[in-house]
């Protein structure tokens, strides 16, 4: 692991113990919530693992947020104006799906995040992980499939999605492109 993925892997680690500290759960109890062993999570907090989106999923399901605001509360600092090279960027490593944090850290429901996903790779997300907000999709290059539940979208360049009650996701960008898409969600 490079230095930065270990950096931001020790960041979201401390992030995660320090969710569990303040609710005062044990690493048990929030296996049992999260459906994340132990000797995963504690490999997590540790920061000697990088999570799968997958992963963060549950756990941030776990706290009653969503992944970004997991994210974020590891690693933004306040402020009016996020630059560029400030923004927090985390690449799964299964399937090197890049998400930058776009939005200032501020009391705003609002977030945007850029994503980009590799040519034919899929993330799938469980309905937990929308149950605290509402999104849209925008896709800014390349060909993006999403499935919400048993609905396929087939999203082009410019197209832009809003997606319904929280169900099952999967997402897949198409060979031989990548997909690129802002995600713009508000908490509920």
């Amino acid at each position: 692991m490079d230095d930065i993925a270990n950096d931001i892997s020790s960041t979201i680690g401390r992030r995660i113990r320090a969710e569990r500290i303040i609710r005062d759960w044990s690493l048990a109890e929030l296996a049992e919530r999260s459906d994340v062993s132990k000797a995963m999570l504690s490999t997590i907090e540790r920061g000697m693992t990088s999570p799968t989106a997958a992963l963060l999923v549950r756990i941030a399901a776990a706290f009653g947020m969503t992944l970004s605001t997991l994210i974020a509360r590891a690693e933004l600092q306040g402020g009016g104006v996020l630059r560029e090279g400030d923004q927090p960027v985390w690449r799964d490593p299964d399937t090197g799906y890049v998400r930058r944090h776009l939005s200032p850290a501020s009391d705003m429901p609002l977030e945007l995040i850029k994503v980009h996903l590799p040519a034919g790779a899929k993330v799938s997300l469980p309905a937990a992980s929308y149950a605290f907000i509402r999104q849209q999709i925008w896709l800014l290059s390349g060909r993006l499939e999403f499935t919400e539940g048993e609905v396929v979208h087939r999203l082009e360049p410019g197209d832009c999605l809003a997606l319904g009650p929280p169900s099952d996701c999967v997402f897949h960008a198409l060979q031989p492109y990548g997909a690129d898409y802002l995600v713009a969600l508000v908490k509920s």
